[in-house]
Parts: C-alpha cells; sequence; structure tokens
C-alpha cells in the first residue's frame, strides 16, 4: 500500500504540473518495485522514472492529462483491492486471536 500511495502522490504532481513550462513526467517503475516487495527485498523506496515516448509541448511539458487520469483510476482500484485484503488478513488475525482465548 505504500508503494501505491507513493505512486497516488506522483500522479497527483504530474496534474498539479501540467502547465509548468519543463515540467517533466515523473512516474515509478510499479512492476519492478513490486516485484522487488514480494521478493522481500528491502529497497530505500521506489524510485521515480520519467516515463518513456511521451510527447512533448513546446514548452518543453510532457505531462499527458489523460495518462495521469487513467493511472489515478487505476492506482484506487489497486489500494482498493490492496485495502481489502489487509482488512480481510486482519479480520482472519482478530478469528484466530478470539478462538484462542476462548479454549
Amino acid at each position: 500500500m505504500n508503494l501505491l500511495s507513493t505512486r497516488q502522490k506522483l500522479v497527483a504532481s504530474n496534474i498539479a504540473n501540467a502547465d509548468t513550462p519543463g515540467y517533466r513526467t515523473q512516474d515509478i517503475d510499479f512492476r519492478a518495485e513490486f516485484a522487488q516487495q514480494m521478493q522481500g527485498q528491502e529497497s530505500m523506496g521506489p524510485q521515480t522514472i520519467e516515463p518513456d515516448g511521451l510527447p512533448v509541448k513546446a514548452d518543453g511539458n510532457n505531462v499527458s492529462l489523460d495518462r495521469e487520469s487513467r493511472l489515478l483510476a487505476e492506482n484506487a482500484m489497486r489500494f482498493q483491492v490492496a485495502a481489502s485484503l489487509a482488512q480481510a488478513e486482519l479480520h482472519n488475525i482478530r478469528s484466530a486471536i478470539q478462538e484462542g482465548t476462548s479454549a
């Protein structure tokens, strides 16, 4: 969920800077970071990248509001799934504790 939170902040920053001359879109390589975390490898935090292939406007800005809007929606869905899984896990732990104390 920390990874999703970090990405949400980057996307929000990109949207906020959509009209800033020279601003370059920032993102994280979500799949690589997620895979690294799933393997239990610790990192100093997600590294930001500049996505390839984004068209650059005359003022040097390459923020695409369509792309950023899509990423916001995608990130929100992933966060909701992660929160639901965490809630289910906490429910299981709580149930196990309650069963252990009543035995």
